[in-house]
């Protein structure tokens, strides 16, 4: 029974939504003004809602989730999907690849 019960527990924890790890993999903004911020948008387009806002050297963690896209265009005219961890709120979305650098995860 013990056995049983502690296989649940470890099927629970990978269920768990994944977290930023140290290491390579994550973000952060460039070519924004002190005094602006990035705009994290629903979907890879500028026309797209504002899930979140990303101020310069006050924002939390930004992970990078998968390659930014479409490959078959310069790098600053693709779109990065993120995670954006700020306390204990996470906000997933895109932001376009000139305004962020890559950077370890803390």
């Amino acid at each position: 029974m013990k056995t049983f019960a502690l296989a649940a527990l470890c099927l629970i924890g990978l269920a768990a939504p994944a977290h930023a790890t140290s290491g390579p993999g994550c973000l952060y903004v460039v070519n924004v003004a002190r005094n602006d911020a990035l705009n994290m948008r629903s979907r890879p387009s500028a026309d797209s809602r504002i899930v979140d806002v990303l101020v310069p050297g006050r924002h939390g963690i930004i992970h990078l989730d998968a390659k930014c896209r479409p490959l078959d265009v310069p790098w600053a005219n693709r779109w990065c999907p993120v995670s954006h961890y700020n306390g204990d709120r996470v906000t997933k979305g895109w932001v376009k690849a000139r305004f962020v650098r890559d950077s370890d995860c803390p």
